[in-house]
């Protein structure tokens, strides 16, 4: 053996030694407390971690940190692991061990967020009329006191059982008299009064509005009922029912047929019951989509585009990194060109808008390396090239996703906008461009955990904001209805829904942490649209990484006849693809739906129902270039419709200008 080769190798098997010491794991597992966390939305709850060897013993020197994961909407969680849940939903929480030297020793733990106590029973209908012998389902909603769904057993009882009996929410009548239904949860109730006539019926019969109709269409029955003296009986609530085929009918007896072909429609009371037919045309509103011209982007990509009101410029903004508005020269649309810039210190332009005159444009900010976001000002003498001349960040450095510009003769210029940080509608007044100041604030009464305002509309002197997890909030902001002004913005009614519930399949996907919240809204005539922003926990991180992502997501209609009491009646989903910005001209609804690209349907008449299954589309066509951003790659973001044509802003790939062709004639 060479002199000194024993020394050497001693050294060695020490430093392996030694080594192997340094890189042993001394934390095994992170103990959590509580094991199964739950706690109610609003309220706080702090987490406990202990790092401890194989043999359960605690690991003094190792370093606990606590992370939120997935999204950031419904709660905060401090590095120390408090917990702050705004909104119901399940929170993935990131729990690391770090020992200096070591490798991290890493976890997860979901805390469920749980509605509160149940605060209301709401039974519909409202008013119920039976005969003698004739059953009837109750619906029914369990709400919390900050209005989130409930899904307790409801216990029920009646108040004279001989008139009306109550098992499981189904009423059954049995004399005639008067009883009261009362349905119970927890320390909330809720009652309806059922009125039971005799089952004395020697007719009853049904007529259609209309014997003949479009798919879509919604229908309506006079239902007459006679008594063996010749009476009419009025206000029954029978049960309708209608077959074959796909469609809809309510209560009221409100049908829509989603399929071309004859339905038979049943009104049925007890025992007796009466039938009519209607007969269903196909919709027939399917018409091409033509690309006039474009504009690709592979620097950024793009967010939102505004047309100015004289039609001849565009503006679009840009996104993950972008600093600028591009101002496009439109007059020839086939040829739109990039003539000048608006550059801002952000790393996020999501929002851009005129004044309806055209004079005023705001641009939002969001990552600017200052933390000066907020809003900023520019003038438009020369629609081409806007002159920046103001700026509004006070309060809301955290960022502004979105900002709508609205001016009411009696108050003057104003622009509403959101703040990232807390989820709060800011008023800004404008008058004088250069030196905007603000005039109101106002925000959700929950929590600032689970507050986010995403979008804002505004038409006739209401405020439709888009609140996330409060779902649709309307203000009153000079209509009258509330006294409200842009200084003292009153609220007038909400529209908050189950979100976890709708979009569960989503969560089963990637787990919880997923994105999911009422992102826009758009009033047309008795309608509110609303729409749904919503992705996966994997995709959302593909979007922000700038890879590939597919959205999710659902539109809603809402009737607003009685503005204190919005309700559900209509909606549409892609069948691959989500919901983002809408538009709304005549009787054409336009949206970007993201995977979906860009549609438009046919909104005329009332609305019910499933959309999409009525044949209601008119028009669909999906951006994508091989020169995007991301290379062929659809993520339609909105639309904005103006002299016949419809500026289709993708994010992936730019802007493109499309025009729905006339119907083809049909040549005999």
């Amino acid at each position: 053996m060479p002199p000194g080769t024993r020394r050497t190798s001693l050294a060695f098997c020490a430093l392996v030694a030694l080594s192997a010491v340094a890189n042993a794991q001394s934390v095994a597992k992170i103990s959590i407390t509580p094991a199964a966390p739950r706690m109610v939305a609003g309220q706080s709850l702090q987490l406990r971690a202990q790092a401890v060897d194989a043999a359960g013993r605690p690991v003094s020197n190792a370093v606990i940190k606590f992370q939120q994961g997935g999204g950031q909407f419904e709660a905060v969680v401090s590095d120390s692991g408090l917990v702050a849940a705004g909104a119901v939903s399940t929170i993935p929480v990131t729990v690391s061990a770090i020992v200096p030297g070591e490798k991290p020793v890493i976890t997860t733990v979901n805390v469920v967020v749980i509605p509160g106590p149940a605060s209301t029973v709401s039974i519909e209908p409202r008013t119920v009329k039976l005969i003698a012998g004739q059953s009837l389902a109750l619906r029914t909603k369990v709400l919390s006191a900050a209005g989130d769904a409930r899904n307790d057993v409801v216990a029920w009882s009646t108040s004279a059982s001989a008139v009306a009996s109550v098992a499981e929410g189904v009423v059954t009548a049995t004399k005639a008299g008067t009883a009261t239904i009362t349905g119970v949860a927890g320390s909330a109730k809720g009652t309806v009064t059922v009125e039971v006539v005799p089952a004395d019926i020697a007719s009853i019969s049904i007529t259609p509005g209309t014997p003949h109709a479009r798919t879509g269409d919604v229908l309506r029955f006079n239902l007459t009922v006679k008594n063996s003296a010749g009476k009419t009986i009025t206000g029954l609530t029978p049960t309708w029912l209608f077959s074959p085929g796909h469609g809809e009918i309510d209560n009221e007896g409100a049908f829509v047929g989603y399929d071309p072909g004859t339905y038979t429609v049943s009104a049925n009371l007890g025992q007796r019951s009466a039938q009519t037919t209607v007969t269903l045309a196909a919709r027939d509103v399917r018409r091409a989509a033509t690309v006039v011209g474009s504009i690709v982007r592979t620097t950024f990509p793009t967010s939102e585009v505004w047309v100015h009101p004289n039609g001849k410029v565009a503006y679009l903004g840009t996104h993950l990194g972008g600093d600028r508005v591009y101002t496009i020269d439109i007059n020839d649309p086939a040829k739109p060109t990039i003539v000048d810039s608006v550059i801002v210190n952000a790393r996020v332009i999501n929002d851009v808008m005129t004044s309806e005159d055209g004079k005023i444009m705001v641009i939002t900010r969001e990552g600017a390396d200052d933390r000066k976001n907020g809003l900023v000002v520019a003038t438009l003498d020369d629609p081409l090239h806007p002159k920046v001349v103001g700026a509004f960040t006070d309060g809301v450095t955290a960022g502004v996703h979105s900002a709508f510009i609205y001016t009411q003769p009696k108050f003057g210029r104003h622009v509403y906008l959101t703040n990232d940080g807390t989820g709060a509608l800011h008023i800004i007044d404008i008058n004088d461009p250069a030196h905007p100041k603000q005039v109101a604030l106002w925000k959700t009464p929950r929590s600032d955990a689970g507050r986010m305002l995403h979008d804002i509309d505004v038409r006739d002197g209401m405020l439709y904001g888009s609140w996330w997890n409060d779902g649709l909030v309307i203000l009153d902001i000079g209509s009258g209805i509330k006294g409200g002004s842009p200084s003292n913005p009153q609220f007038v009614s909400q529209y908050k829904y189950d979100l976890d519930a709708l979009y569960k399949d989503v969560g089963a996907i990637d787990g919880p942490g997923f994105i999911r919240g009422t992102h826009t809204a758009w009033r047309h005539n008795n309608y509110v649209f609303i729409s749904d922003e919503v992705f996966s926990k994997n995709d959302a991180e593909k979007l922000f990484a700038k890879e590939p992502s597919r959205a999710w997501g659902r539109l809603q209609v809402l009737d607003v006849s009685d503005i204190f009491h919005p309700k559900s009646i209509a909606h549409y989903e892609p069948e691959f693809g989500g919901v983002h910005n809408v538009w709304v001209a005549g009787d054409t609804l336009y949206m970007g739906a993201y995977n979906a690209g860009f549609r438009a349907f046919d909104i005329s008449g009332e609305l019910r129902g499933d959309l999409r299954a009525q044949g209601r589309e008119i028009a669909q066509f999906s951006p994508a270039d091989a020169k995007g951003f991301i290379p062929n790659s659809t993520m339609t973001w909105g639309v904005v419709v103006k002299n016949g044509l419809a500026f289709v802003n993708d994010f992936n790939t730019g802007l493109y200008i499309v025009r729905i062709e006339p119907k083809a004639a049909v040549v005999p």
